[in-house]
């Protein structure tokens, strides 16, 4: 099963796809696709259950990658290289690994291609707090989730996914009960049957525990090809802590690549 995807598109040049990471939007890596806009056309979806895309039942890594390749066909986009954060890295290592002729190089922010172990249980709780709460502002929205979460910059990052409905409450954009009931799902490794051989370039925060040197094997197991920069100063949200960095690091290795 498949779904419409929403995406913006800037600049122009050879297409480069960037994926947000879990309960974000396309809009999530706009520093990148304006740095990016001057040498590339950017293409910046929203991934299924996730800003004004639809909504799917069965939210797999390997359905979210078939919706992307789905959305590229309807795009005119026989190829593109890839950038994805977190949850968007994991898709684009899926499609990588089961569409190779999809994606000429890909770039992975802060994440690798293993399972890992339930750690947004609080997140969870603070979203709940708000879908239940009938919030009228922001800032009642920012208190309910106050109590769950300590760090600002995540209560922030989540409030950019509320809308208001006609009715003057705030409710979350994206398919929280979607996002609950496949959070099994995308915490997964990719599947694949071959390695991917194309250019890969992972990207680790230096304070940040998601990619470990017990991964390393398997990493170059799928990715022969992978090479890992590590940035310092930042942790998880890397291309939020250090933009200019990470930019930088992005737009070289798809510059070198080509088309």
């Amino acid at each position: 099963m498949t779904v419409k995807l929403h995406h913006t598109r800037s600049g122009d040049g050879p297409p480069v796809v960037l994926l947000h990471g879990l309960f974000g939007s396309g809009n999530n890596l706009g520093a990148l696709a304006r740095a990016l806009a001057d040498t590339h056309s950017v293409y910046c979806p929203d991934l299924p259950n996730h800003g004004r895309s639809g909504w799917l039942e069965d939210a797999s890594l390997a359905t979210m990658a078939d919706c992307v390749a789905h959305w590229m066909l309807h795009q005119g986009l026989p190829r593109s290289q890839f950038v994805g954060h977190s949850l968007g890295g994991k898709v684009a290592m899926q499609l990588a690994l089961a569409r190779p002729d999809l994606v000429s190089a890909l770039v992975v922010a802060d994440i690798a291609p293993v399972d890992y172990p339930a750690q947004h249980d609080a997140v969870f709780a603070a979203l709940e707090a708000v879908a239940a709460g009938q919030c009228t502002s922001r800032d009642a929205a920012a208190a309910l989730m106050a109590p769950h979460l300590q760090e600002q910059q995540v209560i922030q990052f989540l409030l950019s996914s509320l809308r208001r409905d006609a009715d003057g409450v705030y409710r979350w954009r994206f398919n929280l009960e979607g996002l609950r009931r496949g959070y099994g799902a995308v915490r997964s490794k990719p599947v694949s049957s071959a390695p991917y051989r194309g250019p890969v370039l992972f990207i680790k925060g230096g304070e940040s525990d998601y990619i470990r040197e017990e991964h390393r094997a398997h990493i170059l197991s799928l990715f022969p090809g992978a090479a890992v920069k590590i940035m310092p100063g930042c942790g998880h949200w890397l291309h939020a802590q250090r933009p200019g960095l990470f930019n930088s690091l992005v737009q070289r290795f798809l510059l070198a690549r080509g088309p």
